[in-house]
């Protein structure tokens, strides 16, 4: 898959990861369709990109929203041939805390948004794809799913966090073995800490100090890094059924 023959979906793209996913596709003269809750950031990010991006309001815990909304790209861009997933929320919260217990609500609005938005968009996306012709490799589309170092080091006060991500993980190689046979591959990024705008938030000293965990390169990860392992995952057509942990040889610790 070219980068300048890609027609993307990403999720959570008005800013972050997301963001810098859309900026390098589209640099590379492919077309993207962002989708964000966040009506006036995608906008406003769908306008800078210029004529090859748009922009749809969606919600995808929304089943109904996501498929309207691969639907809609589909037809704007002239057919759906990537999907990459970045929403998601990472709230911290303790099992059993001194507020006390972890409400269910909060656990489930963490795997509604980060696991079965993931679902969801992806399912509608490879229906979509499954609509392609398969080019000179057989391809007919890629899926991209975001997870996290906490899938597999989660600290105190990410069990839900741990376990919505957790679940992207498990999911990677039997949705990759099933969607083989219509020429989709899946894969999976893992990353450790990166300079995301709820990262960018907290104050310099604390960004130093949490990059500063990483061993090398001892700094926070740029989304432009995550973006492109995102577009050698679209141009490597090896790459298949696997998570790749991007994250500077980080193990988390317990807190």
């Amino acid at each position: 898959m070219q980068l300048k023959d890609s027609r993307a979906v990403v999720t959570g793209g008005a800013s972050g990861l997301g963001l810098a996913v859309a900026n390098r596709i589209v640099a590379a003269g492919g077309h993207v369709t962002i989708l964000d809750v966040n009506a006036g950031q995608g906008a406003a990010a769908a306008a800078s990109l210029g004529e090859r991006a748009s922009f749809f309001e969606t919600d995808v815990t929304d089943e109904a929203a996501a498929d309207g909304a691969i639907g809609r790209a589909r037809e704007r861009m002239g057919g759906v041939n990537v999907a990459v997933n970045c929403a998601g929320i990472g709230t911290p919260a303790r099992l059993v805390g001194r507020q006390g217990a972890m409400p269910g609500a909060f656990f489930r609005k963490m795997i509604e948004i980060n696991l079965v938005g993931t679902v969801l968009i992806s399912k509608a996306a490879a229906v979509a794809m499954q609509q392609n012709a398969p080019n000179t490799a057989g391809e007919r589309g890629v899926i991209v799913m975001t997870a996290s170092v906490a899938a597999f080091d989660g600290q105190i006060g990410q069990v839900a966090y741990a376990a919505s991500k957790g679940g992207i993980v498990a999911m990677t190689l039997p949705m990759a073995r099933e969607l083989a046979s219509s020429g989709i591959r899946v894969v999976t990024v893992a990353p450790g800490l990166f300079a995301t705008p709820m990262m960018k938030a907290m104050p310099q000293e604390a960004q130093d100090s949490l990059g500063k965990q990483t061993p090398f390169p001892p700094r926070l990860g740029e989304p432009d890094e995550f973006a492109a392992l995102v577009g050698q995952i679209l141009e490597n057509t090896m790459l298949n059924g696997e998570t790749i942990r991007l994250d500077g040889a980080i193990r988390m610790q317990a807190r």
